[in-house]
């Protein structure tokens, strides 16, 4: 299906305009007569998995592209790479705010995802839920629901990978097991006494485990702080659908910038790091060490998914900041400023109290 017929495929039929996906009714629904779009959308299906050892070499044409006309912009400040509508004009970024947008033209498309999860929580949802974050915030500017303001609030979807591999793993290390001695010696007035000193007895041991790594993601995004992403995760992968153009429709969608080749050795690092950890929990005896893993992959594949994002972005002072919600859970995660007077009269509140307290003692003396 070429691109532009992709998205004539999502318009009103009552007024010809382009319907969006709604969260809120789980359909596409026109944005200016409220005509729910009788087109229906891929909801079930094989969700591919990729050779990744294959891909490394080259991605094949027809595994790229959004299959929809869409155009980019690549933030200046947070160098985020944003595609939406041709339709929809582009006036500050949705991740920082900043109105330094240039055109971008990919010198190849992106490798098309292969699934993606819709946003499930409609926008009204979110406010309130920001609203509520927002208020239960200690030490926050009295202006920051003024100036943080929901109505600022985005949905974007964020590239992610996701990684599978069998791993054995062949270990070997020093076990340490704990016994006491008695050891007597002269305290400080000059009289024996004795004490129990804990030792350690060590001895070789050795082991092997097998695992699967099932979805394990990695962020291609750039635009969200890396932190918050990580609070607000995980995202739920095993109700990950076939990607259809049309849940990007009326949506942001950011174009990933950490490329498959960068994305699968942050994957093969942690994968790493969670395999030694295994061992290391295998190891028998109260402690060990010099342990050392040999570990091999296998059946290794890749997916390159979508996740939903509800976004705020805003700048107080001279910093920006975020607020991210999960588009599946509603888990949240933010940043804010602090109000530097609201600390100051706190501290000298309490600086007060604690002088008046002096004084009362003083006076009772």
């Amino acid at each position: 299906m070429s691109e532009i017929l992709a998205r004539d495929k999502y318009h009103c039929p009552t007024c010809g305009a382009d319907a969006h996906w709604n969260a809120a009714k789980q359909a596409l629904v026109c944005p200016y007569c409220g005509t729910v779009s009788p087109a229906q959308l891929t909801t079930d299906g094989e969700i591919v998995e990729h050779d990744l050892v294959a891909a490394m070499r080259s991605v094949p044409d027809d595994q790229r592209g959004l299959n929809t006309e869409r155009v980019s912009v690549k933030c200046q400040s947070c160098q985020a790479i944003s595609s939406f509508e041709p339709n929809r004009v582009a006036q500050n970024c949705d991740f920082c705010g900043s109105a330094q947008l240039v055109p971008y033209e990919q010198t190849k498309a992106v490798i098309r995802p292969e699934s993606l999860l819709p946003f499930k929580l409609a926008d009204s949802a979110v406010r309130d839920q920001i609203r509520a974050w927002y208020g239960n915030r200690w030490f926050a500017p009295s202006a920051l629901k003024s100036r943080a303001l929901t109505d600022t609030l985005k949905g974007v979807y964020l590239p992610y990978w996701t990684f599978d591999a069998k791993v054995h793993a062949d270990w070997t290390a020093e076990s340490g097991y704990y016994y006491y001695e008695t050891e007597s010696y002269t305290d400080s007035q000059g009289n024996r006494q004795t004490r129990q000193v804990q030792r350690i007895r060590w001895q070789w041991s050795s082991g092997s485990l097998n695992h699967f790594f099932d979805d394990n993601l990695v962020a291609g995004t750039r635009g969200t702080h890396p932190t918050l992403l990580e609070k607000i995760e995980p995202f739920p992968t095993k109700e990950l659908i076939p990607y259809d153009a049309g849940y990007l429709a009326g949506w942001v969608v950011e174009q990933y910038q950490v490329d498959l080749t960068s994305a699968a050795q942050t994957s093969r690092d942690e994968m790493d790091a969670q395999v030694r950890a295994m061992c290391a929990r295998d190891v028998p005896g109260d402690t060990h060490r010099n342990l050392n893993v040999d570990a091999t992959y296998s059946d290794m594949t890749f997916k390159h998914v979508l996740v939903p994002v509800w976004l705020v972005s805003y700048v107080y002072g001279s910093k920006s900041y975020q607020v991210l919600v999960n588009g599946q859970t509603g888990q949240i995660a933010g940043d804010r400023p602090y109000s530097f007077w609201k600390i100051f009269f706190l501290v000298l509140g309490i600086a007060a109290l604690v002088g008046l307290f002096a004084l009362v003692a003083a006076a009772k003396q």
